[in-house]
């Protein structure tokens, strides 16, 4: 059993994150999911960051870090999409987390990612959350954590070619049905 926080998009904390959380408890695992907008949610990406920009980002993260209040050291940190952000900013502050998935949407590896840190990705091909070149540096530095510490840092990222940026979430035009099933699959595999 994994103790889990689940961060949630840009879109706030709605049915798509509710429905992950409830999929992972169902496997037997811990899960929070803190809401980070205090109930608000937004219809479309540029509102949910107009959210953000009202809240401010120190806010958000704020809630973040009180949200794991008394959770174990070794959870598993996961963001969808600007919970990738989430995840990024309090990654340092969680040097023995014992994983970290991103989903749809990319992050960078702190210089403090512990050596065999589990790590996983999955992001739409292409998606403007997921550049090809934020991803290759995500790449470049879990290998040269790996190399400094002379042990690996086990990082898997997927792609899902042709799929839209929230492909998970049933209630969006970007739902690609077999995507979300490989994702929620490997997801299970990674918290096994």
């Amino acid at each position: 059993m994994a103790h889990i926080a689940l961060f949630h998009s840009v879109l706030g904390l709605r049915q798509v994150e509710l429905l992950a959380a409830e999929r992972l408890r169902r496997a037997g695992h811990e899960v929070v999911t803190p809401d980070l907008f205090d109930r608000r949610t937004a219809a479309t990406v540029d509102k949910g960051f107009q959210l953000i920009e009202r809240m401010s980002w120190k806010t958000v993260i704020d809630r973040a870090r009180q949200a794991l209040t008394g959770m174990p050291d070794r959870t598993v940190l996961i963001g969808v999409s600007m919970g990738a952000g989430v995840v990024a900013d309090l990654w340092p502050e969680r040097p023995d987390t014992a994983g970290v998935l991103l989903l749809h949407a990319t992050a960078t590896l702190p210089a403090s990612a512990r050596p065999g840190l589990r790590m996983q990705m999955h992001a739409a091909e292409p998606d403007d959350f997921a550049p090809p070149e934020q991803v290759a540096a995500l790449r470049r530095a879990a290998a040269a954590a790996a190399a400094a510490a002379a042990k690996r840092i086990q990082r898997e990222i997927f792609r899902y070619p042709g799929a839209g940026h929230f492909y998970t979430d049933l209630e969006l035009p970007d739902h690609d049905p077999a995507a979300a099933e490989l994702t929620w699959h490997r997801v299970l595999d990674f918290l096994r």
